[in-house]
């Protein structure tokens, strides 16, 4: 991120807590924590590009800081992110978090960097669009880049609640390097990426979005004007990739309505821009058998539909899919859970299997397990093919301090 921006940004955030730490009649609460991760990854097939390897150890380390004061109603809240990995494009750091937030009546002020999540849907989460994602920390897109950005909130008892962000400053998607799987046959380098706006990534961007509850309804109308978070790949005819990242205007919709056991799930988004429109949706549903030994054993059974106009462009290879699944939490003192699932491709014979596990030993430390399996992937997705000999196990064990 630019150091200019860091600067200031850091400068606020020092300049509200030495202005918190000089009230000595306000009551200060402090929290610090670290998770220190030791993770393997190996892929089970050789490797499709020279300079990729099967064995991939690395180290993580996520510190965790806030303080507040104001009864609460003002905090500082930090969350880092550093990874030492084989991959020199993985071997990264961020801050996931750095902002200053006041809480007062019935609104809210965020200055900083931030990590908001928007959507309802499982397996591909299609109106989440103000934070970069991280996409050198996971395949399934689920880690994010810290966002600088002013978000207020405005909350009403009448008409639910309205956040408004003004997001100064865009962040490049980081990629695999040389060493990387997981990465396209011609390696890139975030920095190599043009913009579509002369202003480039210091183009300043606007996002708002309208949060309501009624009934079994929960209902999210969000808009987004600025540079897009996706870049848009350009495929030549001698296999080379061109890529920038357009300016985009994106309207979402999200809905979830909970009926008995069963929650009905829904998004969608209109992407317009210069270079390209488009239509994307996801619809399914999750139904859970509750407390089935009477031990508190839940499990849940999940499909959903997956499209996208984009087709065989969209960078999210899901164009024409059906996702299928089970969630399985054990309610146990160690917090055992397990999801696994697949997505089937209704065009092609493409198929990705998936396992998530995890589980805590103790007070400290948690284990966690990770497969990915690509099946029958077909040569013509072009997205997909790059990935076809990229099938992994992950295994994690973290330390809480």
């Amino acid at each position: 991120m630019n150091k200019t921006k860091t600067f200031y940004i850091l400068l606020l955030i020092v300049s509200a807590l030495a202005k918190a730490q000089s009230d000595t009649s306000k009551t200060i609460n402090q929290d610090l924590q670290f998770e220190l991760e030791a993770e393997y990854r190996y892929f089970f097939d050789e490797a499709q590009f020279s300079g990729q390897e099967n064995h991939y150890p690395s180290i993580a380390l996520r510190p965790e800081y806030s303080i507040d004061w104001n009864k609460g109603y003002e905090s500082i809240n930090f969350k880092g992110f550093a990874r030492l990995d084989r991959d020199d494009s993985r071997t990264h750091w961020d801050i996931r978090e750095l902002y200053y937030q006041k809480a007062q009546n019935n609104w809210e002020l965020s200055v900083g960097l931030k990590k908001i999540y928007w959507g309802v849907a499982e397996s591909n989460h299609l109106v989440d669009i103000i934070n970069q994602t991280d996409a050198v920390e996971t395949f399934d897109g689920e880690e994010k880049l810290g966002q600088p950005m002013v978000q207020f909130s405005w909350i009403t008892d009448k008409w639910g609640t309205f956040n408004f962000f003004y997001l100064p400053y865009h962040r490049k998607r980081t990629f695999p390097g040389e060493e990387g799987r997981l990465r396209f046959g011609v390696v890139i380098d975030k920095d190599d990426l043009d913009y579509e706006s002369s202003a480039e990534e210091f183009r300043q961007d606007f996002a708002v979005r309208w949060k309501y509850f009624v009934g079994a309804f929960d209902i999210g109308l969000s808009h987004f004007y600025g540079n897009g978070r996706e870049p848009l790949f350009v495929f030549t005819s001698t296999g080379d990739i061109n890529a920038f990242y357009p300016v985009i205007n994106q309207t979402g919709l999200d809905v979830q309505i909970t009926h008995n056991a069963f929650l009905w799930k829904f998004e969608s988004i209109y992407r317009n821009a210069d270079t390209q429109d488009f239509l994307a949706v996801v619809a399914g549903l999750e139904y859970t058998f509750a407390n089935i030994d009477g031990n508190g054993l839940d499990i849940g059974l999940l499909t959903e539909y997956l499209y996208d106009e984009r087709d065989e462009l969209a960078l999210t290879a899901l164009q024409n899919d059906i996702f299928f699944g089970s969630r399985i939490a054990f309610n146990d003192i160690q917090d055992t859970s397990i999801l696994f699932g697949g997505i089937k491709d209704l065009e092609q014979s493409s198929t990705i299997f998936s396992v998530e596990a995890s589980r805590r030993f103790g007070n400290s430390w948690t284990a966690e397990v990770e497969a990915r399996i690509f099946s029958d992937i077909d040569t013509s997705e072009l997205i997909l093919s790059n990935f076809q000999d990229d099938s992994f196990l992950r295994l994690s064990i973290s330390r809480f301090f």
